[in-house]
C-alpha cells in the first residue's frame, strides 16, 4: 500500500474498541487515512509515532467470491517470509482484521510497464514468490469459474447471453494444457498492476485475497491480461521468469490469461448482484470476456491450443 499522497479532508474512523485491540495502536496517538482501491475490502492507512499500518476490513461477502479469509492470512504471512510480500502484523479473525506493515513506494499502473526494466523485475520478483514456500491451498481457476457459473445462475445475476457457448473451448483448453503440465507453484492469481508496489531497490507483491498453488504461467498471463501487456510484452516476461523464451510458455501463459478473463467475468457478473458499491462491475467484466471472446473466435486459437503442447 503506497502513500498517494494528501491528507483526506474528512479523516476515516476505526470501528469503536478496534484501536484498543491492536498491539501497534494501543495506548498511542495515531492518524488514519482512507487508501484508494479495494473492491472487497476497505484498506485504511494508520500512522503512529512508531511507524505505518495497514488495516483490512473484510466484507462478509466476499464469501461469495472464493475468499477463504484464514487462507488469505496464511498465504500472506508465506509471502512475507519469501520477501515479496508486506510484514504481517497482528490478525483480529473475529473482527474481519488484518494489520500488515505500510510499504513505502510506487503503485503500479499500466503504463508504468513500459519503463525500462519494470516487466523484469515484475518477472524477478514473481519468480521470487514462487520459488518460496507453498501456500496452504490450491487455486484453480477452471474450478472457479464452475463454481462462479453455478453461484450465478442459482441466485439469476446477469451473464453475457452467450456465455455458455464456449464451454466447448474451455475444455480444449483445460485438455491441452494437461498434455504438459505444470508443478504447481505459490501464486498470487491476482496481479493487476495495483498490487505490484515499487520500491526502488526491490519490488513487492501485495494483496492475497485469492493466493493459491498453481500453474506459474496462470501467473504470467493473468498480468499479461490484467496489465494490458503487449505480446512483446509477455514474450520478455516469460523469458525473464524462466530464462529463456519458450514458445510453449508463452502460448501456456496466453491461454491462461484467456482462461482468466472468462473466469474473471463471472466475479464481476457476481459482484454486480451483490454489492453496494458504486462501482460499475458489469462493465469491468465485459471488457475481459469482449477480449476473451476475440480470442475463441480467432483463427490464432488453434495455433495457441497446439503450440502448448509442443516440446520445449
Amino acid at each position: 500500500m503506497a502513500d498517494h499522497g494528501g491528507v483526506l479532508m474528512d479523516e476515516p474512523q476505526l470501528p469503536e474498541g478496534l484501536a484498543d485491540r491492536i498491539d501497534v495502536l494501543r495506548g498511542r496517538e495515531y492518524h488514519v487515512a482512507a487508501l484508494p482501491g479495494g473492491l472487497t475490502n476497505k484498506n485504511l492507512k494508520v500512522t503512529t509515532d512508531e511507524g505505518a499500518y495497514v488495516l483490512r476490513l473484510s466484507d462478509e461477502a466476499s464469501g461469495a467470491l472464493a475468499i477463504d479469509r484464514d487462507h488469505e492470512y496464511a498465504n500472506s504471512v508465506i509471502a512475507a517470509r519469501s520477501g515479496v510480500g508486506a510484514p504481517v502484523i497482528q490478525r483480529l479473525p473475529e473482527a474481519g482484521v488484518v494489520v500488515i506493515g505500510f510499504l513505502e513506494g510506487q503503485t503500479l499502473a499500466d503504463g508504468d510497464f513500459a519503463r525500462p526494466g519494470v516487466v523484469e523485475r515484475v518477472a524477478l520478483a514473481v519468480r521470487q514468490l514462487h520459488q518460496g514456500e507453498p501456500f496452504v491451498n490450491v487455486f484453480d481457476m477452471f474450478e472457479i469459474q464452475r463454481r462462479y457459473l453455478d453461484l450465478v445462475t442459482t441466485r439469476g445475476y446477469r451473464l453475457p447471453g452467450d456465455y455458455h457457448a464456449y464451454a466447448g473451448q474451455v475444455g480444449r483448453i483445460r485438455d491441452a494444457l494437461a498434455t504438459r503440465a505444470e508443478p504447481r507453484v505459490a501464486c498470487n492469481n491476482d496481479l493487476l498492476a495495483a498490487n505490484f508496489i515499487d520500491a526502488g531497490d526491490r519490488m513487492f507483491i501485495i494483496d492475497y485475497e485469492y493466493a493459491g498453488n498453481n500453474d506459474p504461467c496462470f501467473e504470467l498471463g493473468n498480468i499479461w491480461s490484467e496489465c494490458h501487456l503487449t505480446d512483446d510484452q509477455l514474450e520478455t516476461l516469460v523469458a525473464t521468469y524462466y530464462g529463456r523464451p519458450f514458445r510453449n510458455r508463452v502460448a501456456r501463459a496466453r491461454l491462461q490469461g484467456l482462461m482468466s478473463q472468462y473466469g474473471w467475468t463471472l466475479w464481476a457478473s457476481i459482484q454486480d448482484g451483490q454489492s453496494d458499491l458504486d462501482f460499475d462491475f458489469w462493465s469491468w467484466g465485459m471488457e475481459k470476456y469482449e477480449r476473451a471472446v476475440a480470442t475463441f473466435n480467432s483463427a490464432g486459437f488453434d495455433d495457441l491450443l497446439d503450440e502448448v503442447q509442443r516440446p520445449d
